[in-house]
């Protein structure tokens, strides 16, 4: 049996970017692919994903075992997330129960995580597309922590209590940290 030394890395996924190295679609070919921030090595994969309008941390590992770990309902998930309105305490109450959502499958009632007010906005990095101005109305911060992690789940669930989401950034992912880094930069961690 072959020895294999994975290699893991950490990357500040920028807003506008895709959680993909290689475009595989006609129609994503203007679209901006993490391979342009690092030579990555041939096998690497992103656990899991953050769509294109969503930032913050995203691991990439060539170890398949590892992703499947850190994707698993094991590991805690922390975002920030900015919504429209100021969110009531019904809201937060319900997102921390479960709502249901649209998926794949069907209708599903996410499980219940943590979430709670941020009494003060977040000091993040400027995004590369400005989400709107202040003209529009109030808005208000939110932590979500939690260990599933369904196709744009974090937009509907603010969606379905009322409150869609307006910024959406991975801080955590289990133990790791989005800390102090900046839009773009990787490095290289061990899992």
């Amino acid at each position: 049996m072959k020895n294999i030394n994975h290699q893991h890395f950490a990357i500040f996924k920028p807003d506008g970017y895709l959680s993909q190295f290689v475009n595989n679609e006609q129609r994503k070919n203007k679209k901006k692919l993490l391979g342009e921030f690092y030579d990555f090595p041939e096998n690497i994969m992103a656990i899991g994903r953050l769509d294109e309008k969503s930032e913050g941390l995203l691991l990439l590992t060539t170890d398949g075992k590892a992703s499947e770990l850190i994707r698993s309902k094991q590991i805690e998930k922390e975002y920030y997330v900015q919504v429209d309105g100021i969110i009531s305490n019904e809201a937060i109450e319900r997102l921390k129960t479960g709502v249901e959502i649209t998926i794949e499958t069907g209708n599903y009632t996410t499980i219940p995580c943590k979430v709670f007010c941020l009494k003060e906005t977040p000091t993040l990095p400027k995004r590369n597309k400005k989400i709107r101005d202040d003209r529009h109305g109030p808005t208000s911060w939110i932590s979500i922590i939690l260990t599933e992690g369904k196709f744009r789940q974090i937009r509907k669930m603010t969606a379905a209590v009322g409150f869609p989401t307006l910024r959406l950034v991975r801080l955590r992912i289990g133990k790791f940290e989005l800390q102090n880094m900046i839009p773009g930069e990787v490095r290289s961690i061990n899992i």
